[in-house]
């Protein structure tokens, strides 16, 4: 049976399967590994809130705050979402425009948990590594990550994305939290002040 989220996200099964069997060509299993999150971005503010909304009647928590000058939702589906071989994702990462690069719109990336065997992970797989990803001044640690010619990632985390938000003191047993009174921004660059895409 199809889990109602497919119809707002896509088919998140086959997007991991093919994550997974990417790290594979690259010596990487993941079969021992727990999921943290998928993440879906989307290219317009008021899809941003669309998604969201259709999202949360599928879930039991949210929490939205502001990263990188714009607000992030990650959401508790009522139903964890079932991927490779019974493996649960129990967090979807909504991300709307915009950051400092191209990004896939749609499925963008799967989350990985390595758990205390993350510095030892890194070690191991450097010479396929893309980079690491600086998340602030609490993250636990950043995430490394691999970047497909889609535009796609994996990142692998020692701690899940969940688990790292509640560290810092910010619970999902309490229901749904948007970030009040915010509005997209004009995105400054080199070449001058430019509206966000709506």
């Amino acid at each position: 049976m199809t889990h109602p989220i497919a119809d707002i996200i896509g088919d998140y099964r086959a997007f991991a399967a093919q994550q997974r069997d990417r790290l594979l060509t690259r010596g990487i299993d993941i079969g021992p590994y727990a999921l943290s999150h998928l993440a879906f971005r989307v290219p317009e503010w008021d899809q941003y809130v669309h998604v969201r909304t259709l999202l949360e009647r599928h879930a039991v928590a949210n929490r939205e705050s502001v990263w990188n000058g714009r607000p992030i939702s990650l959401i508790v589906p009522a139903q964890p979402l079932e991927v490779l071989d019974h493996k649960e994702v129990p967090l979807i990462e909504l991300i709307p425009p915009v950051h400092q690069r191209v990004y896939k719109m749609g499925l963008e990336h799967l989350g990985v948990v390595v758990g205390e065997t993350f510095d030892a992970f890194v070690e191991a797989h450097k010479p396929v590594l893309t980079g690491q990803q600086f998340q602030g001044p609490n993250s636990t640690p950043d995430p490394v990550y691999i970047l497909f010619e889609d535009f796609t990632h994996v990142k692998f985390y020692r701690l899940s994305l969940r688990a790292s938000v509640e560290l810092d003191g910010y619970p999902f047993e309490d229901g749904f939290h948007h970030v009040e009174d915010w509005v997209p921004q004009r995105l400054v660059t080199a070449t001058g002040p430019s509206p966000l895409p709506r």
